[in-house]
């Protein structure tokens, strides 16, 4: 069946406290996309954000965001009083997440919850639920308060190098702090797997977001070095990134650890297994970021200044895909194949029998012909208006060349009576793609300042809010009208 949905991450909700979270309001925006005829929730990666609050470098592939623990929660378990909350700064722009904020105070509340917390027997049971993980992480995530903040391979070397008894030894010193964090994932899991089972019953799957690559400072790297290209020293010995293009003369400089593959093979993939797997477990879909990489991976050598020197080395290919239909048959994977694309990535998609991503504002570039225009699509495609990583619609709209703007009014039929947004978003509904996804704030028809990500930049990304009372009853039954016309919504009542 056609379906549609919302793009809209969590830390994007309204709400007190500096930052969207799993409480009340995201329960009120499951209502609203129920009552809005979608199918779909598409979030960003629900993993502890890392340099520069990027979501996509997590210092875990597995842990969940501690920022996004409900607080009004804990108060109505007796675990904050009332007034705990009020007594920290989370902000002054409603519109806006205050990062910086967020590390000094979240975690000083968040510990006063921990001090009151006596149901030890559920955080066990959570603990050993999760035991081929979370240890490490709460291990790491202790030793970087011992040490500052301090990335692990600045440790003393018997820790930087995961010597056994340095480890005991820590763990038994640590052993209050590692209890905190594991607290903390107790509290984020049990929060989201009630939203979850809620969505669930309200029609609504979640389609999550799982990122190629690990941060060097992340416990997978620290944990498991020998599945990287690291060196005797555990530097990297090359690093990800994108070439050059028209946009970007000095390409992108992720500077990710990259892969061995030739290791992951050996194994049959047993950790790719395990993060999909657990992915599987969270969500109901996932979106397999920066596609294109496993098929061919852009490497830059460690320490360059620009990703200008780097080289196309290949992937895992059609072998990866085969072991993971295998092992994980029920998994249902999108391929983000979005950037510098070519005919063996796309032969790799189709051979994986992956829907790839179908993005308007990439369609009308008069400067050669586009994949992205609507009459190109099949049906095993996700269609969207734009995704975090572009500018809205309005922005898009307003700013364009001239050229690409008389393309896409003319294509599209684009009208200033029915709103040029609209007729974007009517177009995108329209489609062929059996799921379209319509980030919110071009169904709000926002601007620049609500902007999720602009790639290569450093600095206000990730922070855009919405404001109480934009989910209207009024936008949900125009969302829907527009749905149902389009046949993505089996109920058709108003």
């Amino acid at each position: 069946m056609r379906q549609s949905g919302i793009l809209m991450h969590i830390t994007s909700l309204p709400g007190r406290y500096g930052v969207g979270t799993l409480g009340r309001e995201a329960y009120g925006f499951v209502d609203f996309l129920e009552r809005s005829g979608q199918s779909v929730w598409q979030l960003l990666p629900l993993t502890p954000t890392g340099y520069g609050d990027s979501p996509y470098q997590s210092c875990s592939a597995f842990a969940g965001n501690p920022y996004l623990i409900d607080i009004p929660s804990l108060v109505e378990a007796g675990l904050l009083t009332a007034e705990e909350p009020e007594m920290y700064a989370w902000g002054d722009d409603p519109e806006q997440v205050d990062f910086g904020l967020l590390y000094e105070n979240r975690f000083a509340l968040l510990k006063k919850a921990f001090d009151r917390f006596a149901d030890h027997r559920a955080l066990d049971a959570f603990c050993r639920k999760h035991a081929d993980w979370l240890p490490d992480f709460a291990l790491f995530m202790a030793l970087k308060d011992k040490f500052s903040g301090s990335p692990w391979y600045s440790w003393d070397a018997p820790l930087k190098y995961r010597d056994p008894d340095a480890l005991w030894e820590v763990r038994k010193e640590l052993e209050r702090p590692i209890r905190f964090y594991c607290f903390l994932q107790y509290l984020f899991y049990t929060q989201w797997e009630a939203l979850r089972s809620y969505a669930h019953g309200k029609g609504i799957r979640f389609l999550g977001d799982v990122p190629i690559y690990v941060p060097l400072d992340s416990v997978e790297v620290w944990c498991s070095p020998e599945l990287f290209q690291l060196d005797s020293q555990r530097n990297p010995r090359a690093v990800a990134g994108c070439p050059p293009d028209a946009f970007t003369e000095d390409g992108q400089l992720w500077g990710n650890p990259l892969y061995r593959w030739e290791t992951h093979k050996k194994d049959g993939y047993h950790w790719w297994l395990r993060r999909l797997g657990f992915a599987m477990g969270l969500y109901d879909m996932v979106r397999l970021d920066h596609f294109r990489g496993f098929e061919a991976y852009w490497s830059v050598p460690y320490g360059d200044a620009t990703a200008k020197n780097g080289k196309w080395e290949k992937g895992p290919g059609m072998d990866f895909f085969d072991t993971v239909k295998k092992k994980l048959p029920q998994l249902e994977l999108i391929a983000e194949d979005l950037g510098l694309l070519t005919q063996d990535v796309f032969d790799l998609r189709d051979g994986a029998g992956l829907p790839g991503m179908r993005v308007l504002e990439f369609a009308f570039d008069s400067r050669e012909p586009s994949i992205y225009l609507p009459h190109t699509y099949i049906q095993n495609t996700v269609c969207y208006t734009g995704t975090h990583d572009n500018m809205p619609l309005r922005q898009w709209l307003d700013t364009a060349p001239e050229a690409t703007l008389t393309y896409a009014r003319e294509y599209m039929r684009l009208s200033e009576g029915e709103g040029l947004v609209q007729g974007v978003i009517r177009t995108a509904l329209g489609s062929v793609s059996k799921l379209c996804v319509i980030p919110m704030q071009d169904w709000l028809e926002l601007g620049e300042k609500a902007r999720m990500n602009f790639p290569g930049t450093m600095g206000k990304n990730w922070t855009w809010r919405t404001l109480p009372g934009s989910f209207s009853e009024g936008l949900a039954d125009r969302i829907k009208a527009m749905t149902v016309l389009y046949g993505r919504c089996e109920n058709k009542e108003y």
